[in-house]
């Protein structure tokens, strides 16, 4: 069974982050998306149970996809499930360079974990959450840009 775990802070789960998960699924036996408690260069805005919460509303459509929280060393958390691959999204140049080092700080870790890398469909790639949070903090419409779950989620925060 070829498992994939799909991390990140998921803050909040994008219409992007939908789109990869999707199109994983037909590759993978299993998607874990892996939420994670926190990231020391992002500030949260949603608490781990709600960032877990939402995605597990987001993608109850796909059914070989499992939503977990974890706080540890990826490569641990990795391990930990069973898998042998991580998956990750890339949109930018930008995303590429970093997402190399890491590869590299994985395999140094963990060599027997392989990364895959999913480009999101053309008109999804300029979304991040980064971008949604600001839109949302200023009282924009982000509608385009997450489920329906994630606008009502970030109007109450």
């Amino acid at each position: 069974m070829k498992t994939a775990v799909y991390p990140g802070t998921f803050n909040p789960i994008t219409n992007g982050h939908t789109d990869l998960i999707e199109r994983a699924a037909g590759l993978f036996d299993k998607i874990i998306v892996a939420v994670v408690h926190s990231n020391r260069q992002k500030s949260n805005t949603m608490s781990t149970e709600q960032r877990v919460d939402l995605a597990n509303e987001v993608l109850a459509h796909i059914d070989n996809v499992e939503v977990r929280s974890f706080d540890t060393l990826l490569t641990e958390y990795v391990k930990k499930c069973g898998a042998k691959i991580i998956l990750r999204g890339l949109r930018t140049v930008a995303d590429f360079e970093y997402e190399f080092q890491l590869v590299g700080m994985n395999r140094v870790l963990e060599p027997d974990i392989e990364t895959v890398f999913l480009a999101p469909a053309e008109h999804l790639s300029y979304i991040s959450s980064t971008l949604v949070r600001e839109i949302a903090s200023y009282g924009g419409d982000i509608s385009k840009f997450v489920h329906p779950s994630v606008v009502t989620a970030m109007r109450d925060i």
